[in-house]
């Protein structure tokens, strides 16, 4: 079985010219949360020596402010040739995401999963402790969820809902980086990123906190290895 996983690796995000309030930046160290767990589980997976061909895809960026910053208004081109309007230069994950995602969905996998700290949005709707989870396969969703379940490392399944996708419209691109309305940040993110992954059906899209903000038994406060446990359960699970 052929997995890739894909991991936001934004390193640290200032909102670039968008720029986040001070403190919106406090915790932007660790917006690389979800590179730092798929990394986690491909070791895992190797460590273990599940029976899969695995690759893993990090784009590594860092959102700042310079003379060569890209600005709310910019077209820009995307490696699956869509052309995509920036509408928020706070929303670059889901633009590096989609350009790993299309190099991952050429290879068409039999699982494809990227995770990624997307969306205030979900922290808002589900809070830090249960990251969202999407997927066009909604058997593969319920798995991800029962694999939670049984190793404490809970996930919340979402709905890819088809009725929001037009809330990415631009005039002037194939798509805007984000929604003009402030409501269902999350799964139009998701649709956002669904636009690039159209060969493989097996994919899932996991947006995670990856931080405890306040000290639980057995976690302390800071980084947070989130759906690692249950991501492992779901592959081995699927290898058979």
């Amino acid at each position: 079985m052929r997995v890739t996983l894909v991991g936001k690796g934004v390193c640290f995000d200032s909102g670039g010219l968008d720029i986040k309030p001070a403190s919106g930046m406090l915790l932007m160290k660790k917006d690389m949360g979800g590179a730092a767990c798929a990394l986690g589980l491909a070791q895992l997976l190797m460590q273990l020596d599940a029976p899969i061909q695995l690759r893993v895809l990090i784009p590594a960026v860092e959102n700042s402010v310079d003379g060569h910053s890209y600005r709310p208004g910019d077209v820009l081109p995307s490696r699956k040739g869509l052309t995509v309007e920036i509408a928020n230069t706070d929303a670059e994950g889901r633009l590096v995401l989609a350009d790993a995602l299309t190099e991952a969905d050429s290879e068409k996998p039999d699982l494809l999963i990227n995770l990624a700290t997307l969306t205030g949005a979900a922290r808002i709707a589900l809070g830090p402790e249960l990251p969202a989870a999407y997927s066009p396969d909604g058997a593969l969703l319920a798995a991800l969820r029962d694999a939670g379940d049984e190793e404490a490392d809970p996930v919340w399944p979402m709905p890819l809902w088809a009725g929001y996708d037009d809330e990415l419209s631009s005039k002037v691109a194939d798509l805007s980086n984000v929604s003009a309305s402030p409501l269902a940040g999350s799964p139009i993110a998701a649709l956002f990123l669904k636009r690039f992954v159209t060969a493989t059906p097996h994919w899932l899209h996991v947006d995670l906190f990856a931080w405890n903000p306040k000290e639980r038994p057995g976690r302390p406060v800071g980084a947070e290895a989130q759906c690692v446990r249950s991501l492992y359960r779901l592959i081995r699970a699927r290898c058979g």
